[in-house]
């Protein structure tokens, strides 16, 4: 499946347009990140565990994202976005967003 954040691919034609997919993932922080990370708030640096967090959520989302676009019977996803905002406290969503597309 070929993904771009662009509104076509170069070299290929969009043969047939299925809609809009989207996937996201929803993530909270546990005890253990949190103190962590007030930690490192206090000598400054990376917080790696949110870090990962949000890699994990990132791929998690665009993951789902694929496999709806696959069961539409795309072969791309052109125009990709992503958004990030807090659902709650202490949790944080990341939403992936595109128009799946047939190319040749």
């Amino acid at each position: 499946m070929l993904l771009t954040n662009i509104e076509t691919i170069p070299g290929k034609s969009i043969t047939v347009c299925h809609g809009v997919v989207s996937g996201s993932s929803v993530r909270s922080k546990h005890v253990g990140r949190d103190i962590m990370a007030g930690l490192k708030n206090m000598v400054g640096g990376e917080l790696r565990g949110y870090t990962e967090l949000l890699e994990e959520s990132r791929a998690q989302a665009t993951e789902r994202m694929r496999a709806q676009a696959a069961q539409l019977g795309a072969n791309a996803i052109v125009n990709v976005r992503f958004s990030t905002s807090s659902v709650a406290a202490g949790a944080a969503e990341i939403y992936v967003y595109g128009t799946a597309v047939t190319v040749e």
